[in-house]
């Protein structure tokens, strides 16, 4: 009888331990946001806090890393990456593949499904699994202005001409490859890749070696040919700027640039086509942990940081544009100027897929010799030579 109680007791106090371990935990949590976000973070941090006291005796470590650089810093060592990222939509096959991404908890899954919009929801989804939670539907850009220099923004060619004649400046970085999208998936062309659930790249769909594409980059041509066109995305470092295309992560600044002459539309139309580009989420991630309860309190913070209630106060706090479908149709978000230049160009915008990394300083070499007036007397031949080239080089990195 005294062994059997023994026993008795030893499993309830093994049950109790497992049962407080679930329901807690109060070590260290490393979390990754742009740096434009981290004292707002801090905040929902104490919220969270306050709202889930299980977790109240946890420590949440924030770092600035930025969406553009989470996956690659991951990937770099993921061992020594945050538990909690957040990261750009064609950064998650890469993520998959290398094992730094932890399928989302089965219990937030039917609220993700339910809460965001589609899109939002297929951009983290691979295959039949879940991947992270959806955290923006703002993904992309459009076109600031000062309206008392661009008094038409409708065509790329009168923008350059109003600023030249205003002495002013036109900003857009046409050595990214994200943003020189705009002029060749506006003229038609189509760069797309395939991959599987493990996030290999399986196939690639490209039609820059083609007339739209010729068409295209001669935009891009004479677009840095004018005297008002300077290479560049970000408002902190314009001068004399009257024209930027950028996105909402830049409202802030341009608002101060621009005071009462601030205004913000879709991007417009250059060579008789409309501008394109990608569209896309910025999502938040949560690496595979060995221990259960750290795991579950990742699961937590990152359902609580992609939730309406956050998404809202986020957008109120620095102009990121909710996934969450109620966030979205608050009268505050409808109402902003930014968004909804942002939501008028998104209706001409390319969904953002995977795409290898070798592809961004594939793109950013194009835009360089566009800089380099490298092709600025070339006749058509040799520019659908150039874009052969182009194309060639990013089906090379599909594995054979």
């Amino acid at each position: 009888m005294k062994k059997l109680l023994v026993l008795v007791l030893a499993a309830m106090m093994i049950m109790t331990a497992c049962f407080a371990t679930a329901e807690g935990f109060s070590g260290e949590i490393k979390l990754w946001v742009a740096d434009s976000t981290v004292d707002f973070t801090k905040g929902q941090i104490e919220i969270f806090k306050t709202q889930h006291p299980e977790y109240a005796d946890m420590t949440v470590i924030i770092e600035p890393v930025g969406e553009g650089e989470a996956a690659t810093n991951l990937i770099t060592d993921v061992e020594k990456g945050a538990d909690v990222f957040t990261f750009a939509q064609d950064q998650l096959a890469r993520l998959v593949a290398v094992g730094a991404v932890e399928s989302v908890a089965p219990e937030n899954m039917d609220a993700v499904i339910a809460e965001n919009d589609a899109g939002s929801v297929a951009a983290v989804t691979m295959g039949d699994t879940m991947y992270a939670y959806p955290m923006t539907a703002d993904n992309g850009y459009f076109l600031y202005y000062d309206k008392s220099v661009v008094t038409d923004p409708s065509t790329l060619e009168g923008i350059l001409e109003q600023c030249a004649a205003a002495g002013k400046s036109f900003y857009m970085e046409i050595n990214s490859a994200w943003y020189q999208t705009a002029f060749f998936f506006g003229a038609g062309c189509t760069l797309t890749y395939d991959s599987d659930d493990e996030g290999n790249l399986t196939g690639i769909n490209c039609t820059y070696a083609s007339e739209e594409g010729v068409k295209a980059l001669k935009a891009m041509i004479e677009t840095a040919k004018s005297p008002a066109f300077v290479n560049g995305s970000s408002a902190a470092n314009t001068s004399n700027m009257a024209a930027l295309v950028s996105g909402t992560w830049d409202v802030a600044s341009v608002k101060s640039l621009l005071g009462d002459n601030y205004a913000a539309t879709k991007l417009p139309t250059v060579g008789g086509f409309q501008m394109s580009g990608f569209g896309g989420y910025k999502l938040l991630g949560v690496k595979p942990q060995e221990d259960e309860a750290k795991l579950a309190a990742c699961d937590a913070l990152a359902a609580f940081l992609t939730s309406e209630e956050v998404q809202t106060a986020r957008f109120e706090a620095v102009g990121w544009g909710p996934s969450n479908l109620k966030a979205k149709a608050s009268e505050a978000v409808q109402n902003d100027i930014a968004q909804r230049a942002l939501a008028e160009q998104l209706g001409f915008c390319v969904p953002q897929g995977q795409y290898p990394n070798e592809y961004w300083a594939l793109g950013q070499a194009l835009g360089d010799d566009v800089l380099a007036d490298l092709y600025d007397n070339a006749d058509d031949a040799t520019l659908l030579d150039v874009l052969q080239k182009f194309q060639d080089t990013a089906s090379s990195y599909v594995a054979k």
